[in-house]
């Protein structure tokens, strides 16, 4: 960061008064410009025995598969990101949503949430950010096509518990996002 985006004026890294990191302050306004994570918010769209697949038609991971998700927007819930993205991404529509995996990614300075969701119906198709979408039993998930390890982690979660039916809420960090076997 160079300037300020409340004046123009030029910042400067140094550690406000009463704060103990470095920020970026206006020289003019005393403005601090604070940054903070981004939040990625995304569902398990469900189908019966199915999950709902995105494969991406944008980088990074272009070609890969993913659950549909993206950086929160101002003014929204978690669950309502979760439910733009999964509609802006497979122009599908998901209900009852229910909180169930939390990845804490310091080392990109991102957390991701990812909601179990059921689809309203079977009327979705790739959006724009998609090459294609597909309903995928466990079996048929490709394990080695997945775009990042926050969805590996989730299917495998997810999977496992619908054999115990129990779906309790998991927040994990960097550690257990492990590549496949």
């Amino acid at each position: 960061m160079k300037f300020c985006s409340l004046c123009g004026s030029t910042v400067e890294q140094r550690i406000p008064e009463g704060d103990n990191r470095l920020r970026f302050v206006c020289v003019h306004c005393t403005t601090v410009h604070y940054q903070n994570p981004r939040v990625v918010a995304g569902c398990v769209p469900v189908w019966g025995e199915q999950v709902l697949l995105c494969r991406r038609a944008i980088e990074p991971r272009r070609g890969y598969w993913t659950l549909p998700a993206g950086f929160m927007e101002n003014g929204e819930t978690l669950a309502q990101a979760a439910a733009r993205e999964t509609d802006e991404e497979a122009c599908a529509r998901v209900s009852d949503l229910h909180l169930y995996t939390l990845f804490d990614l310091p080392h990109i300075s991102q957390v991701y949430v990812f909601f179990r969701a059921r689809l309203v119906d079977l009327d979705f198709c790739a959006g724009e950010e998609s090459l294609e979408v597909r309903l995928f039993h466990e079996q048929e998930i490709p394990w080695n096509e997945l775009a990042f390890p926050t969805v590996g982690r989730t299917l495998e979660c997810y999977f496992a518990d619908r054999r115990e039916q129990q779906f309790p809420v998991r927040n994990e960090g960097l550690a257990a996002l492990r590549p496949r076997a």
